[in-house]
């Protein structure tokens, strides 16, 4: 970075535009150790949607590719102790920007290294997703904060993932398309998460549930990391407590309640030795001559064909039903599309009758975001 102007003696937001590699993770560094904060500005943006991202961000300076630093007049204040600023993916309009201390990065890297029984003289992270994403850039932030040796791709090449782990990289995170086209053998301990983590996995192969207000994943395997509280409400919304939570959104808005909670807008339940079941957001519900269909658990058994290489479940409009269990679906380029009736019958072997779709749809592709996380408010 070059000259610092901008910060006037206080703390400031300073926009990331910048390739993932050695370059961010070193001005990532620089700019927390001259006090000020990051926002990652994902690169691959059509640069009206960044500068749509800029204007409601208001970073003081933006860092280039280059490493050059461009001043931006009415840059935004932070407040001493604050590290990140994280776009979410919303669902539509500008997304909320999380505003992460470092102490709660603290938190998160402390609480993940001791589940993983990270050690710093023999691990290694491997970075490959997305750092405009709290799954990426929390990998940067754990191995720096705990001086674990770090690896950073510029994205996900399988190949090159392949040759990280054969020259020493141990551990990475990955979202379940990546960890799909994986081997996955070659890895002491991977993290999974963006979206269902797939029901068949090996046993170091870790299913993370988190958000990017909680800082990324605090709930590892349906066990809260050291420090994280779990509960679910009246009407079975999960809400979670802990050190990783956000400071605020930028704006200064709190979404936790006074004693700290946040509410996650998933639904699913806590046992009563506290492992949680993720049952999938609220509106996801289907509700369907009556009964109420998860589209997670479909989606999984119908992933399960060999003809499809991609599935979504949805609620089509119905008049005798209220909601229509539809399937959505993606077909591998070697395989005819299945019969309804035969996915039926695959559903019905495990679920209700009423869970089965009772049409098929067929698409080239789902919508879905750079973490591989379905858009599903896309197919209604």
């Amino acid at each position: 970075m070059h000259a610092d102007g901008y910060r006037d003696g206080v703390t400031k937001l300073v926009a990331l535009l910048m390739e993932p590699g050695p370059e961010f993770v070193r001005t990532l560094s620089e700019v927390w150790e001259r006090g000020d904060v990051a926002t990652p500005v994902d690169v691959r943006l059509p640069p009206s949607a960044r500068e749509a991202l800029l204007d409601h961000l208001a970073p003081a300076a933006v860092v280039d590719a280059e490493g050059s630093t461009t001043e931006r007049p009415g840059g935004r204040d932070m407040e001493p102790g604050d590290a990140l600023v994280v776009a979410t993916s919303g669902s539509t309009g500008v997304p909320k920007a999380v505003v992460l201390t470092h102490d709660a990065l603290t938190a998160a890297a402390v609480a993940t290294s001791e589940f993983l029984g990270v050690d710093p003289a023999s691990d290694r992270w491997l970075s490959c997703l997305p750092l405009a994403h709290v799954g990426g850039l929390g990998v940067v932030a754990r191995a720096l904060i705990t001086g674990t040796p770090l690896e950073v791709h510029p994205g996900f090449d399988p190949v090159a993932v392949e040759q990280a782990a054969r020259s020493g990289a141990t551990l990475v995170s990955l979202v379940p398309t990546t960890l799909a086209r994986t081997n996955a053998s070659l890895f002491r301990r991977i993290l999974v998460g963006g979206q269902a983590p797939p029901a068949r996995r090996p046993a170091h192969v870790v299913a993370t549930y988190g958000l990017t207000e909680t800082g990324g994943g605090v709930v590892y395997d349906g066990h809260p990391l050291n420090g994280v509280e779990l509960r679910a409400d009246a009407v079975g919304v999960i809400e979670v407590r802990g050190p990783m939570l956000l400071r605020c959104y930028l704006g200064g808005y709190d979404p936790k309640d006074a004693d700290g909670w946040l509410s996650t807008g998933d639904l699913g339940e806590v046992s009563a030795d506290g492992v949680l079941q993720v049952f999938g957001r609220q509106g996801d519900l289907i509700i369907t001559g009556g009964e109420n269909v998860w589209p997670g658990p479909v989606e999984r058994i119908l992933e399960g064909h060999p003809a499809i290489a991609d599935v979504a479940v949805v609620g089509r409009a119905s008049a005798e039903w209220g909601h229509e269990v539809t399937a959505i679906v993606v077909l591998d380029a070697n395989h005819e599309a299945p019969g309804l009736d035969e996915l039926r019958g695959l559903v019905r072997e495990t679920l209700p009758a009423y869970c089965a779709p009772k049409a098929v749809e067929i698409v080239d592709s789902l919508p879905r975001t750079a973490l591989g996380k379905l858009k599903r408010y896309d197919l209604h």
